[in-house]
């Protein structure tokens, strides 16, 4: 399983944005709902300095960053990963979802 991320930064209506998105492909459209049925109830803590937008697409895990500051944009997408982490190796840990 391969992802794909894509960053930049741009002049926004409020000032410099950092941007930062995420694919992560998965075995089948079941397994991508999982993972975002267990990452998705994890809000950002930091109102207003951070907006963290997950969806699924096909078969793919899609997210998206915007931030004001490189060093909250860091903490949000280290701390996603971690949990994304745990999420994969739960799945692999118990193999495919049951069709049932």
């Amino acid at each position: 399983m391969a992802a794909a991320a894509s960053a930049a930064s741009g002049a926004g209506g409020d000032g410099d944005r950092l941007l930062f998105n995420l694919s992560v492909p998965f075995p089948s459209v079941r397994e991508a709902q999982i993972a975002l049925g267990s990452l998705s109830p994890d809000s950002e803590p930091r109102k207003g300095g951070i907006c963290k937008t997950l969806s699924v697409q096909g078969c793919t895990l899609q997210g998206r960053w915007v931030a004001h500051e490189a060093r909250i944009l860091r903490v949000s997408v280290g701390s996603f990963l971690d949990n994304l982490s745990l999420v994969l190796e739960t799945m692999d840990r118990f193999g495919p979802p049951s069709t049932s």
